[in-house]
């Protein structure tokens, strides 16, 4: 069953087009890859579906689980299962990082009808997760992302990520600044939340990402479009030869 599945998708800002017909089709439990050159609509693509203001979709569709997303407020499409890790976290000085989560939790249970969790359960949920990332009660009574590393503001998403469970889960270049050492302590969070019941689409530059999330599909993404779709061996082979044969988008 199919996921997350895309066509024909036309996307614009500032009266540019960006995307330019793109289909995509990602079924439950399978990791994907998008790679390709700056300026292909990578991050744009991750932009529309999470619904971004100022980008102006001006044809196709995008189901989550069979639900047109892109009718959808953006808090809509998160509660409908879509979580988009960013490529820079921002800071939100003032609110702690453990309300902002909790907040974060509830919300989406109540939106899906659910009983929202209790402070006890909810820290212990916290707890359990955020050990696997290496995230210390220290970092959770900050204020969310302030004064954190790189690496830190990665596994912190990848915590809300852990905490939210989405359906689909889209990662923007989450390796961007990262060490080696983050690197394999994000990987092994994203890893961790593989599931025949989620789809992931990962979105990234370099192959050295890809050797930590082996994933499923290989796509290559070039001038708002998908223009070539292989297994893992096709990053590799992207790493060796580059993206001169697709020539260079405009950034």
């Amino acid at each position: 069953m199919a996921l997350l599945e895309i066509k024909n998708l036309h996307a614009s800002i500032d009266g540019k087009e960006i995307l330019k017909g793109l289909d995509l089709t990602v079924p439950a439990g399978e990791v994907h890859a998008i790679m390709g050159p700056n300026g292909s609509g990578k991050s744009t693509l991750s932009y529309v579906l999470s619904g971004k203001p100022d980008y102006e979709v001006t044809e196709g569709t995008a189901l989550l689980d069979g639900q047109d997303i892109l009718q959808m407020a953006a808090e809509e499409r998160a509660a409908a299962g879509l979580f988009l890790a960013f490529q820079y976290p921002i800071e939100i000085p003032g609110v702690a990082t453990m309300t902002f989560l909790r907040t974060a939790v509830n919300a989406q249970r109540k939106a899906r009808g659910e009983a929202e969790l209790s402070t006890p359960e909810f820290l212990r949920v916290v707890k359990l997760k955020a050990g696997h990332l290496g995230i210390t009660q220290e970092m959770l009574r900050r204020g969310v992302n302030v004064g954190f590393s790189g690496g830190e503001k990665k596994r912190n998403e990848i915590l809300q990520m852990a905490l939210l469970e989405p359906k689909v889960a889209i990662l923007d270049e989450t390796d961007s600044g990262l060490d080696i050492d983050a690197l394999k302590v994000v990987s092994e969070g994203v890893n961790a939340l593989r599931s025949k019941d989620r789809a992931m689409v990962v979105i990234t530059h370099y192959q050295r990402l890809l050797d930590h999330i082996v994933p499923d599909v290989v796509h290559v993404m070039h001038q708002g479009r998908i223009v070539r779709t292989g297994g893992k061996e096709l990053a590799l082979e992207l790493e060796a030869s580059g993206y001169a044969g697709y020539g260079q988008d405009a950034a």
